[in-house]
This record gives structure tokens, C-alpha cells and sequence, in this order.
């Protein structure tokens, strides 16, 4: 066995029986180490600072983000949701990286920047043999700058007629509280992620899909939540005479019924009595996967489905745009109740003939157990009222029912309100949406600015009229998503405003703190 001579060697005390123990300097620092497990001749210390087992691997790379739906690049062409400083961003890093497959990952993680400083940092450790037999660990820091670039599904959205199936969503109604309704519950359960785009239209929404079996699944959503029917069509775009293969686009024509929460309805007088024998003028209490009414005289319900309603339609009476703010002057509870209704014999007066008249109203109400005397109250005024309904004229002819016509049907308490309501405690949650340009296109000038404004007065009205209706009804909110409200501004206590509002929204229900949700996204959005 040949040896270094020039090397030195020293020979450690030993007893019998006892292995000889070679000790040498490092040739590096000069520090005695182990001979025979030396990793060339250096000792530790200078393995871990003179040999980078890193080398080859990027220390800087670009990470791909799409700024519409905030979804990253996943290479070679896919794209994936993933949070910041998540597990799913994280292995979406690591590949990104050469040469990281040849050597052994012990850890990595995230370390914190500014939201907006456009910088991923990631801590990463290591293990590599650098001799035989020896290890070396080594943790180093990339740096990944975001970039921004479109994903195809968003260029695809962005291009006219790229879609292959649309749903033409539509309820011939003078308000739009039943699309909002519709807009939280497809929030709530996340129908709308496979949309490339949402088109306001005059009547409803315009769902557009890159596939048709994306949009028969909003499909099925919608008949799920809504009573609905729909029709089927598609149009041939392009046919391929040597193979035979053709491309279709499909549309969905779906059409919501007429009839919404707290409409006065007249039903035909055959479907009345094939439902339970109801009284045929009845109110919309609920709309669910069908149509629920009951007659505020008596407490009785019945439910009308989807299927009997499209064989037997009938509209509205009376809708909630042409309610009236009465006073009560008498209630006296009847005795009769049913779940959260209590039947009470009231005696009204129109608000606005206060002072001028002294002209009031008897009819029994399904509210007895919110009214008191005093209370304002919204309802329907059928006295001197002319109705264009064959079902009402039906019921005036009847001789079973023309004397169970009422004067007035109440609906609902009327709360004091603000002009200008109040920033809210609490929001919801609005998806993106582009209003049709081909109702506004139409005039020029001040004229089709005037339009844009009062269209644009017209949605806030009737969100504001929805918003209402959410504090109002535990009902509706206890299917919704409400989220807290971050940006809502707080009053300075001295300020003259609060005092004069004080008192003017006291009796408006209030939604309890613990029904809200924390809006992460919005919380995102702050920090940046």
C-alpha cells in the first residue's frame, strides 16, 4: 500500500486491541481531522464553505400570472388557482426550476414580501453527496418575479364569438330582484367559474361557455334553484366534408317565471281548487324550486310546480313597484297562526290620505305578529283599482268568491329609512358583468347620456330594494353568503350628520355580526 510521505501523520495513543486512528491537517485551514473519513483532505467547515452543491441551479426565475382571473402558469400550458405563499404556488416554484431535480429537497418555504413589490422569494435547503461518503446541506433563497400574461380561457372571453354555447337567462319582470337573488346563489356555490363572459340584457343575463357540456351544467344549477323552463337550439358553423365532422354552436333559451316574493296573484279559478281548494287571489309568500302562495285571509298555503304552472300560466296582479304605505290604526290578533304568519283583523289608512280624509280599511292580514298600532305597512289597494286579468274578471263573476275580494292586501312593515341609506355592516359579493351596449349604442349625445343615467339609477333602485329585502327577511338571508364590510367609513360621534339620523333607522332589523363572513379576497386587496 503506497502512502503520501510528504503528508503528515500522527499516530493517537492506543491500547490493545484498539484501531489506529490516522489524524492529518486540513489542507485548507490546518485544523486536524479524521484521516479516514476526511472528505479530500478538508475538514467540515471548509466542505460547507468552499464547495457549493447549488451550483447549476437558477436563483431567479419568472413566475406568469393572468390578471383577470388571477391563475398561474403552469408549465408546459396549464393554467391553476393558487393562493400566495399556498402549497399548490409553492410546487408551481420549485418546478419552474433546472436543476433541482439532481439534487435532494430537505425544505423550502415562503418568505414574506410587500404584496405589491411583484416579488416571490422561496427558501430552499438541500442535501448533495460532495465526496464518498459525505453529505453537504445548503439552504439558499430565489427570487421569482411575477409577470403578467393572459390565459387562454381569458383570451378567448376577450374575443368576439369564440364561445360555443350560451344560456339566455330571462324573466319578463319590471325589477331585477330575482337575478340578484339568482347572482348570490351562483356566488355561493361557484356555477360561474367555467363563464368567459356575463352580458346584462334588458330582460336578464347572457351566460356565454367554451363548451357545451359546461353550460348544460349551469343548466341543471338553474333548474335546480329556480323554477324555469328552457328550449334547446343550435346553429352549424362549419362542416367538414371529408371527414364528416361538424361544429355546432348551442343555445339555451331558459325563461324564469313571471312571478316573484310578495306579488299579488289571481290564479285560474280550475287550478285553485286542483291545489287544495285556495282561495284563487292569493300572494307569492316564497319562491323556490316552485311557486308558493297563500291566501293572507285564512292562512292557507298551497304550491304550485313548475310543470302545473307552464300548463296552466297566469302573471301577476300586482307587483312590488305599485305597493302603498298605509298607517294602522286597529289590529287585534284572531288567534289562528302558521309557522312564522299570525292571522289579525287590521284597520288601515292610506298615509298619504292622512289629515285630508278620515277614510279607513278593514281586512284581515297574515302579519299580526310584527303590526301594532302605529305601525306603516305596505300593501296592495284594490279598491277603485282596474285590473287587465281574465283570471281577476273570473273571480269578480264568481259567486263564490266575488265577496272575498278585500279592499286591501297588506304585505309587508314598512321601516323609516334614510334617503341615502347608510354605508352597511355587512356586503355581498357581485361577479363581473358587461351590460348590453346595443340598448345604450342608440342616440347620441345628451340623449344617450341621459339614458345610460337612468338606466344606471334603475339598477341601484332595485339592489337597493334587494339589499332591503336581505335585512327584512331571515329567511332569504339565511341562504345567502354575507361578508363583512372592511371599507364601510365610521361616523365621527360629534358630527352633525349622526345626530340627525340617529333615530331614523332604529327599527330597521338588524343582521347580527356572527352571520357575517370574512371576504379574504377583499383582505388581499387592501393589502395591496
Amino acid at each position: 500500500m503506497s502512502m503520501d510521505l510528504d503528508a503528515p501523520v500522527y499516530m493517537t495513543g492506543m491500547q490493545q486491541d484498539e484501531p489506529i486512528i490516522a489524524t492529518i491537517l486540513c489542507c485548507n485551514c490546518g485544523a486536524p481531522i479524521d484521516g479516514t473519513t476526511s472528505a479530500g483532505a478538508l475538514c467540515h467547515d471548509c466542505v460547507r464553505l468552499t464547495i457549493d452543491v447549488s451550483q447549476g441551479i437558477q436563483r431567479e426565475a419568472t413566475l406568469h400570472m393572468c390578471r383577470d382571473c388571477e391563475r398561474w402558469l403552469q408549465p408546459p400550458n396549464s393554467w391553476v388557482v393558487a393562493n400566495l405563499e399556498s402549497k399548490e404556488l409553492l410546487a408551481i416554484c420549485l418546478r419552474k426550476l433546472t436543476g433541482l431535480n439532481k439534487v435532494r429537497i430537505i425544505d423550502a418555504s415562503f418568505i414574506w414580501t410587500e404584496p405589491h413589490s411583484r416579488r416571490v422569494k422561496v427558501k430552499i435547503t438541500i442535501q448533495q453527496e460532495a465526496f464518498e461518503g459525505t453529505i453537504v446541506q445548503q439552504t439558499f433563497e430565489v427570487v421569482f418575479v411575477v409577470a403578467n400574461q393572459q390565459c387562454t380561457d381569458c383570451q378567448t372571453s376577450f374575443t368576439h364569438h369564440a364561445f360555443r354555447a350560451t344560456i339566455q337567462l330571462r324573466q319578463k319582470v319590471p325589477h331585477k330582484r330575482t337575478f340578484l337573488y339568482l347572482e348570490q346563489l351562483i356566488l355561493k356555490n361557484g356555477a360561474h367559474k367555467d363563464t368567459l363572459n356575463i352580458k346584462e340584457v334588458k330582460d336578464g343575463l347572457d351566460f356565454y361557455y367554451a363548451h357545451r357540456n359546461q353550460a348544460e351544467k349551469m343548466l341543471d344549477f338553474l333548474c335546480s334553484v329556480a323554477p324555469c323552463r328552457y328550449t334547446k337550439s343550435s346553429t352549424l358553423i362549419s362542416q367538414d366534408t371529408h371527414s364528416g365532422t361538424k361544429s355546432y354552436k348551442f343555445s339555451f333559451s331558459v325563461e324564469l317565471v313571471p312571478i316573484v316574493k310578495d306579488d299579488l296573484v289571481a290564479l285560474p279559478i280550475k287550478l285553485a281548487r286542483q291545489i287544495g281548494n285556495i282561495s284563487p287571489l292569493a300572494i307569492c309568500h316564497r319562491v323556490g324550486t316552485a311557486v308558493n302562495v297563500m291566501d293572507p285571509q285564512t292562512l292557507q298555503t298551497a304550491e304550485v310546480p313548475t310543470g302545473t304552472y307552464w300548463r296552466s300560466p297566469f302573471r301577476s296582479l300586482a307587483d312590488v313597484t305599485e305597493l302603498k304605505e298605509f298607517i294602522v290604526m286597529d289590529i287585534e290578533p284572531v288567534g289562528k297562526s302558521n309557522g312564522r304568519y299570525h292571522l289579525a283583523e287590521a284597520t288601515v289608512a292610506r298615509a298619504s290620505d292622512l289629515g285630508s280624509n278620515d277614510k279607513t280599511y278593514f281586512t284581515r292580514t297574515h302579519l299580526g305578529a310584527i303590526l301594532h298600532v302605529g305601525d306603516s305597512v305596505l300593501g296592495y289597494h284594490l279598491t277603485d283599482t282596474n285590473f287587465n286579468d281574465p283570471n281577476f274578471d273570473a273571480i269578480e263573476s264568481s259567486n263564490q268568491y266575488r265577496d272575498a275580494i278585500p279592499d286591501v292586501v297588506l304585505i309587508k312593515k314598512h321601516y323609516a329609512r334614510k334617503k341615502k341609506p347608510k354605508n352597511r355592516a355587512w356586503r355581498l359579493r357581485r361577479m363581473a358583468r358587461e351590460h348590453e351596449e346595443e340598448a345604450l349604442a342608440a342616440g347620441s349625445g345628451a340623449a344617450q347620456s341621459r339614458k345610460q343615467e337612468q338606466e344606471q339609477e334603475r339598477l341601484e333602485a332595485d339592489f337597493e330594494m334587494f339589499l332591503r329585502d336581505v335585512e327584512e327577511d331571515q329567511e332569504l338571508r339565511s341562504t345567502l353568503d354575507l361578508y363583512k364590510n372592511r371599507n364601510k367609513v365610521q361616523q365621527p360621534v360629534g358630527d352633525e350628520m349622526m345626530d340627525e339620523d340617529s333615530d331614523s333607522d332604529d327599527e330597521v332589523p338588524k343582521i347580527n355580526m356572527d352571520e357575517l363572513l370574512d371576504d379574504f379576497d377583499e383582505l388581499n386587496m387592501n393589502d395591496q
